[in-house]
């Protein structure tokens, strides 16, 4: 499978994650715009920033490096799986309280 086919197949399952366990309208972010900085999925937790891969060998550094530069003043965060894992979300620990609020605020929005 081609790497950008399995990257938009990542974003879809973390968009469908997000509306299924959190009740979110989170959608894929670069089918509308496509725009390089913009999140790979949108309406997902308030005032952060998504950065997904779905890939067997992720360099989780290089991954935050690109969330934490394109998050502009939002929570950057990286969703990852790899085939046959469970989804891992990989955030800064500075980042935990922020990111714990943001998460709180849509659970308690329901």
């Amino acid at each position: 499978m081609n790497s950008r086919a399995k990257g938009a197949r990542g974003e879809r399952y973390y968009a469908n994650w997000l509306k299924q366990t959190f009740g979110l309208n989170a959608r894929r972010g670069q089918q509308y715009c496509g725009l390089a900085g913009n999140a790979d999925v949108v309406d997902g937790f308030p005032n952060t920033h998504a950065e997904v891969k779905f890939v067997e060998k992720l360099n989780i550094d290089k991954a935050m490096e690109q969330a934490s530069k394109d998050c502009g003043n939002s929570i950057p965060y990286v969703a990852h799986k790899k085939n046959r894992c469970d989804l891992l979300i990989t955030i800064k620990a500075k980042d935990l309280k922020a990111f714990s609020e943001s998460v709180m605020g849509v659970m308690n929005d329901k």
